[in-house]
């Protein structure tokens, strides 16, 4: 009852909102209100090929605290500008991680070699990996199983916690976190994404790190116009993102 009540009244504001600042306001999604409750909360960015170019030292002189780059897929794809962007954040000294997005159709140990092949050895600093669980469009018409798919997480994971010492964190909207992952992966920090809503609505305290935004627009980028914006929360902190 809570949660509904929230989510009308943001609903309510946003419409405030509108008739308030009208197409400027639309322009600049308005509905995307969570860009109203992160402020103190150290913000972020994660990037892939979409962003070309990135010069990771003119995002910090936007706000930008910390990044996550995709460096796989599967068991054999390789982002063909990670190592181009891993080097220039470290150089640039923005606190960097790398994240794999996982296929259903491959091993997960076979995956995670393949991250831990491109990521090499992880040093103090840096953040803890992170592994992307989300369903294409195609599968959300035709969705793998349950048992398939924890299965195949627990097999990456496994290999992955073996090697870094770590837990990754793991990407989810809530359906697919509450669909799959809820009952044996709750031990695992959670990177949440809700862009329509602030995290608090649906995960409370229960996440580490939030993507807000997925059309944010910052200086600094070639290629897609957006990039994700992310918080990390305050009762964690950057620190407990970074490898010890």
């Amino acid at each position: 009852m809570l949660k509904r009540l929230l989510k009308t009244l943001i609903l309510l504001v946003i419409l405030a909102g509108l008739g308030f600042w009208g197409f400027t306001a639309v322009k600049e999604r308005q509905i995307n209100i969570n860009r109203w409750f992160v402020g103190g909360m150290t913000r972020g960015v994660d990037v892939s090929s979409y962003q070309e170019k990135v010069d990771f030292g003119l995002l910090q002189e936007q706000g930008v605290e910390f990044a996550y780059i995709k460096a796989t897929e599967g068991e054999a794809h390789v982002d063909d500008s990670f190592k181009t962007k891993w080097e220039a954040a470290t150089l640039a000294g923005v606190p960097v991680g790398a994240y794999h997005y996982f296929s259903y159709y491959a091993s997960g140990a076979e995956q995670a070699e393949n991250f831990i092949a491109t990521m090499g050895e992880l040093v103090e600093g840096r953040l803890i990996p992170a592994v992307d669980m989300e369903l294409t469009v195609d599968e959300v018409y035709e969705p793998p199983e349950v048992s398939e798919v924890v299965k195949g997480l627990k097999a990456f994971l496994a290999v992955v916690e073996e090697k870094y010492g770590v837990k990754p964190l793991i990407y989810a909207q809530k359906d697919y976190y509450d669909k799959y992952l809820a009952a044996d992966f709750a031990e695992y920090p959670r990177w949440v994404r809700n862009v329509f809503y602030p995290a608090l609505i649906d995960y409370g305290e229960e996440w580490m790190m939030w993507q807000y935004d997925d059309r944010g627009e910052l200086k600094g980028y070639d290629g897609e116009k957006y990039i994700d914006m992310n918080v990390i929360n305050n009762t964690f902190g950057l620190d407990a993102l970074k490898i010890k």
